[in-house]
C-alpha cells in the first residue's frame, strides 16, 4: 500500500510520481533523468502552469516540480489551483531567491533556487531532487478535493434571502440538470432560470422532455419581456441569449438577445450569471454543472463577488469536469457537490 505518497515496486521501494513543469525542454529533460536516477517514476513533463493543473486533474501525481516563470500560467498560480483542488504538494524554484515568500504564500511545500545548468550540475540537481524527496515524504497523506461526497450534515445554512436560482450546463446537461429539477419537488420557492448549450430546433423537444421527466416543476421556453414566476423553470432558447432584463415586485423579467456568442457560445451561461449578480446580488444562488469549456465560470466570480452563492458540480459525477473546474480555479465556487446531493444543498439553502 502507499506510504505518504507513491506506490511500493515489485521490489518493496517506494516509487514517488513527479510531475515535472518547466517551458524550457532542456530543464525537463534534466530534471526527468535526475528524479529517475534518484529511484522516481516521472509521471509526466509539460511546458506551462495550465497543463500541469490540467494534468493533476487527471492523473495520479504525489508531487508537482514546477519552475516559477512560466508562460500562459506561472508557477505560482499553478500552485494556488493544484494545492487547493487535489491536494498535491507543490515544490516551485526560481532564479530569484526573493520570491520564496511569494511561493509560499502560493502553498508551496518547498522552494528552492533553481539549479544552475552549467558545471557540476548533476550534481546539483541531484541535491535538488533529494530535498524534494524528503521534503515529501515527511507530508501527512493528502485528501483530494474532488471525487470525495460532501458531508450534508456539516453543510452549513446560509444567511442569504435568495430570490433567484439560475443553472448553467453543456455537455451532459440535460440528464445532471434533471436530476437536480427532479430533486426540488413540489412548490419549489424559486423562479429557475436556465441556460444550456443546445443545437438550434432541439430546445422545445428539450423543454418538452424535461416536463415528462420532472413532472413536479413546469419547463418552458423562455419568452422576451416575461415575468419569471416561482416555482417554473425557464429554459434558454436556442441561439439566444437568456438575461435578466430587470425585476419586478422580486421577481425577474426576461430578455432574450441576439447579441454575438460569447467564447462561441449563444446562449452563454456567463450572460445569464453576469446578469443575475447584476440585478440580484447576495440574493442570487446559480448552480454550474458538467460541460466543456470555461463558461459560466466568469459568471459564478461575478455572482459571488456580488456576495452571492455558487455551487459546482464536483468532478466524481460530472461527464466532463471543464466549466465547474474552471469556476473552482477562479475561486468561484461556494461550495462543490456531487449530482445527487445538489438537489439537497438547494432546498437547504432556500428553505
Amino acid at each position: 500500500m502507499p506510504d505518504k505518497a507513491g506506490i511500493i515496486s515489485n521490489e518493496g521501494k517506494l516509487v514517488m510520481k513527479v510531475l515535472i513543469a518547466d517551458d524550457s525542454a532542456i530543464t525537463r529533460g534534466i530534471l526527468e533523468k535526475t528524479f529517475r536516477q534518484n529511484g522516481c517514476e516521472i509521471a509526466g513533463a509539460v511546458s506551462n502552469g495550465r497543463k500541469a493543473v490540467d494534468f493533476c486533474r487527471e492523473h495520479d501525481v504525489d508531487v508537482v516540480v514546477s519552475d516559477y516563470d512560466m508562460p500562459e500560467m506561472g508557477g505560482i498560480k499553478a500552485a494556488k489551483v493544484i494545492t487547493e483542488e487535489t491536494g498535491i504538494p507543490v515544490v516551485l524554484y526560481a532564479d530569484d531567491i526573493g520570491v520564496k515568500m511569494e511561493a509560499m504564500k502560493a502553498g508551496a511545500l518547498l522552494f528552492e533556487k533553481k539549479p544552475s545548468l552549467s558545471e557540476n550540475h548533476a550534481e546539483k540537481m541531484k541535491e535538488f531532487a533529494q530535498k524534494v524527496i524528503s521534503a515529501v515524504k515527511k507530508t501527512p497523506s493528502r485528501t483530494k478535493r474532488f471525487g470525495s461526497t460532501c458531508n450534508l450534515t456539516s453543510f452549513e445554512r446560509s444567511s442569504h434571502s435568495f430570490k433567484i436560482l439560475c443553472i448553467g450546463a453543456s455537455t451532459g446537461g440535460p440528464s445532471a440538470v434533471q436530476e437536480v429539477l427532479s430533486g426540488l419537488g413540489d412548490d419549489f420557492p424559486l423562479p429557475v432560470l436556465y441556460t444550456q448549450h443546445l443545437d438550434v430546433g432541439a430546445d422545445e423537444k428539450m423543454a418538452a422532455w424535461f416536463n415528462q421527466v420532472c413532472p413536479n416543476i413546469p419547463v418552458s421556453l423562455a419568452k422576451d419581456g416575461e415575468i419569471a414566476e416561482k416555482g417554473h423553470v425557464y429554459l434558454a432558447p436556442a441561439d439566444t441569449h437568456l438575461v435578466i432584463d430587470y425585476v419586478k415586485d422580486s421577481l425577474p423579467v426576461m430578455k432574450l438577445s441576439d447579441e454575438p456568442p460569447e467564447r462561441f457560445l449563444r446562449p452563454a451561461v456567463n450572460k445569464l450569471f453576469r446578469s443575475a449578480a447584476k440585478h440580484y446580488k447576495s440574493n442570487c444562488l446559480a448552480v454550474l454543472m458538467t460541460g466543456m469549456g470555461r463558461d459560466g465560470a466568469e459568471g459564478c466570480k461575478e455572482i459571488v463577488d456580488a456576495g452571492g452563492y455558487t455551487i459546482a458540480e464536483d468532478k466524481s459525477t460530472c461527464t466532463v469536469f471543464g466549466m465547474p473546474a474552471a469556476a473552482i480555479e477562479l475561486n468561484a465556487a461556494t461550495k462543490t457537490f456531487p449530482r445527487d446531493q445538489i438537489a439537497k444543498a438547494v432546498l437547504q439553502l432556500v428553505k
